[in-house]
């Protein structure tokens, strides 16, 4: 059985739900606010997700919008099961933003990923992501690099579960063709990723460097699908300075027609292994 019912998940559920009752209810934040003696700012950071919101608080807004009690007791359940702590909570060293997209990641029922530079993190093997998280995280110590290996070896554990999230990637030429953490990494790596290739529910193709320039220029980003109509897709975007969450639906469905442009670009799947092949004798 799929494991689900991530506490990130549910939390975003709950605070989409907040904000549409006060819509309905014609209240602005500021009023909320003065009638339950807060501050516009914290009624916001519940709406927006930003921070986690007691049950008693939950039950102060359900009784100011006059919710009924069916509806009151659904959301009271989803505000108790936003509080659980999923697996991950338990390195407490992790960034919230890191913690927040690995929550979302499993909760996730596909996934589809578009990388320029490299690999997704549910495809890398050890030493690849060593190499990575090393040169991401410059003052580090041995150990909280460790320590990033570890929950990344654990999230792909998503790929082999009973019902696995189907995975469908478009990776850039340059991903195989750049050497990380040396020859020996990349030439096991690349034989992981061409093992993985012929799982059902993953699906990866090559976007050639002969196509020239494509839309993917822009940098790497990945479309999270979720299993319930409450919870729609979101876009997942990195950078130095954070990570961006897209979520509004017409912005989504951009994104979503880039990756349809790039997917029908690259090399089809037995094509993209053939290449992934050929890239392996590179780093003999």
């Amino acid at each position: 059985m799929r494991q689900t019912g991530s506490p990130t998940v549910r939390r975003r559920r709950l605070a989409s739900e907040l904000r549409r009752l006060r819509d309905r209810a014609q209240l602005t934040l500021e009023e909320v606010a003065e009638q339950l003696t807060w501050s516009a700012t914290k009624v916001s950071r519940i709406e927006t997700c930003r921070v986690g919101v007691a049950l008693k608080d939950v039950g102060r807004l359900l009784d100011l919008y006059e919710i009924d009690d069916s509806k009151r007791e659904e959301l009271i359940d989803l505000a108790r099961d936003s509080r659980k702590k999923g697996w991950w909570q338990a390195y407490s060293d992790l960034s919230s933003e890191y913690t927040t997209y690995i929550g979302l990641e499993a909760e996730s029922t596909s996934m589809r990923s578009f990388a320029s530079v490299v690999l997704p993190g549910l495809l890398q093997t050890e030493d690849y992501a060593r190499a990575v998280i090393r040169s991401a995280l410059l003052i580090s110590s041995p150990g909280e690099i460790e320590r990033r290996v570890e929950v990344r070896m654990a999230r792909q554990k998503l790929l082999v579960q009973e019902e696995p999230l189907r995975l469908w990637t478009v990776l850039d030429e340059a991903v195989i063709r750049r050497p990380i953490g040396g020859g020996a990494v990349m030439r096991s790596q690349l034989k992981r990723l061409l093992d993985v290739a012929n799982l059902p529910n993953i699906t990866v193709q090559v976007l050639p460097f002969a196509i020239g320039i494509h839309p993917g220029t822009n940098g790497a980003f990945e479309i999270l699908e979720f299993p319930g109509l409450a919870d729609p897709d979101v876009v997942f975007m990195e950078n130095f300075t954070g990570s961006l969450y897209i979520e509004r639906e017409t912005d989504v469905y951009r994104y979503t027609l880039i990756f349809d442009h790039l997917r029908a670009k690259a090399l089809d799947p037995d094509d993209s292994r053939r290449l992934m092949t050929k890239a392996i004798a590179q780093f003999d």
